[in-house]
C-alpha cells in the first residue's frame, strides 16, 4: 500500500484554491490512496471552507506564519498521517498537477529521495528578463554551494519520500527551497528534477514583493544554511583567501627589503599580519564549526529514530 498526499500551504487564497484542488488527480499508477492536506496559514478569509467543503483535509495553524513554518507542518502532519510519498504544491494554480505522476516516478522507482519540478523558465511569459536571467543564476550557484544537479532551484513543485521527509529540518522562516536543497545532500539524499508545466498565472507572488527583496532574503538564507551544513568549507575558504592576501603582503616587503627599500614598506608587513592573524582566526572558528557540525549531525540521528519510532506507531 503506497499512499501519497498533497500538501498545499495557503493563506487566503479564496480565489484560486478550489482551481488548484479540482485540477489535482484522483488516481495514479503505483498509488493507492490520495490525501489532500491544505494547510491553512492564518487565513482570514473563505479558503478553510472551500477546502472541507472540497473534501480535503485542513492543518489549521494560527496565526499566519509564513510559507516555510507551513511547509514544515505540513511535512509533519503528512507524516502522521502515515503518507509515504510527499507532493508540496502552490494554493495559486501555477504548477500543472497533471505532472504530479511524473513528478513522484523517481521516488517509486526507487531513484530519488527528493525530486523537485523544473520550470522552463524562459519561457514563462508573467516573467521579466531581469527575473529570467536571475532565476537560472540563482539556481547556478545554489548547484554549485549544494553539489546538486537541481535546474529550478527556487521550485516550490517538491516529491519527498517518508525517508526523505523524516530527516529533513525547516529553519528559516521565509522559505524552504533552497535550504532543503542544502540540506538533502548533507544528509545523503538523492536528489533529482524533472520537467513541468505551469498554469497561467492567476495572482501576483505573495512571496515576491519586489525582485531585490527576494534576492536578499535568498541569499542571506543561503549563506546561513550554507554556515550550518559547510561551517568548514566556509570559514576556511575566506581563512585560505585571507591567508594568501598576507602572504602577498609579506612577499611584496621581502622584495623591497631585498631592492634596499624595505623601510618605506613596513605597513605591508602591519597589513599582513593583520590578514594573517585573521585567517587563523577563521581557521579555528572552521574547526570549531566542523566539530559543532558532527554534534549536530549525531543529534539529528536520534532525532530520526524518535520520528520514525513516532510515526510507525500510527499505522
Amino acid at each position: 500500500m503506497t499512499k501519497l498526499i498533497i500538501q498545499i500551504p495557503c493563506y487566503n487564497e479564496e480565489e484560486t484554491l478550489l482551481t488548484t484542488l479540482n485540477s489535482l488527480p484522483k488516481a495514479i499508477n503505483g498509488i493507492n490512496e490520495i490525501e489532500v492536506l491544505v494547510i491553512n496559514d492564518g487565513s482570514t478569509d473563505k479558503s478553510a471552507e472551500i477546502a472541507k467543503n472540497w473534501g480535503a483535509s485542513v492543518l489549521e495553524i494560527k496565526p499566519n506564519k509564513g510559507l516555510a513554518n507551513a511547509f514544515r507542518n505540513g511535512l509533519n502532519e503528512a507524516l502522521k498521517r502515515n503518507a509515504d510519498i510527499i507532493v508540496n504544491t502552490d494554493a495559486d494554480n501555477q504548477y500543472c498537477a497533471e505532472d504530479i505522476p511524473n513528478l513522484i516516478k523517481p521516488i517509486l522507482e526507487g531513484k530519488a529521495d527528493i525530486v523537485v519540478g523544473a520550470r522552463d523558465i524562459f519561457s514563462i511569459k508573467e516573467f521579466s528578463p531581469l527575473k529570467k536571467f536571475l532565476q537560472k543564476f540563482g539556481s547556478a550557484i545554489l548547484r554549485l554551494l549544494s553539489s546538486t544537479q537541481v535546474e529550478d532551484a527556487p521550485s516550490g513543485f517538491r516529491a519527498f519520500s517518508k525517508h526523505a521527509a523524516i530527516r529533513i529540518n525547516i529553519f528559516d522562516n521565509y522559505t524552504y527551497t533552497m535550504e532543503t536543497l542544502l540540506q538533502a545532500n548533507a544528509k545523503g539524499l538523492k536528489i533529482t528534477s524533472v520537467p513541468i508545466r505551469v498554469n497561467p498565472k492567476l495572482r501576483e507572488s505573495k512571496l515576491v514583493k519586489n525582485i531585490f527583496d527576494y534576492i536578499y532574503k535568498s541569499m542571506k538564507t543561503t549563506i546561513r544554511m550554507f554556515i550550518v551544513y559547510r561551517p568548514f568549507r566556509f570559514f576556511i575558504t575566506i581563512a585560505s583567501l585571507l591567508a594568501f592576501v598576507g602572504l602577498l603582503l609579506v612577499l611584496r616587503f621581502v622584495y623591497f627589503f631585498i631592492q634596499g627599500l624595505g623601510n618605506g614598506h613596513i605597513q605591508s608587513l602591519i597589513f599582513a599580519a593583520m590578514f594573517l592573524i585573521s585567517a587563523v582566526q577563521l581557521g579555528v572558528i572552521a574547526v570549531i564549526g566542523d566539530l559543532l557540525s558532527i554534534n549536530r549531525k549525531l543529534l539529528e540521528d536520534v532525532q530520526i529514530r524518535l520520528k520514525a519510532i513516532e510515526y510507525d506507531k500510527n499505522k
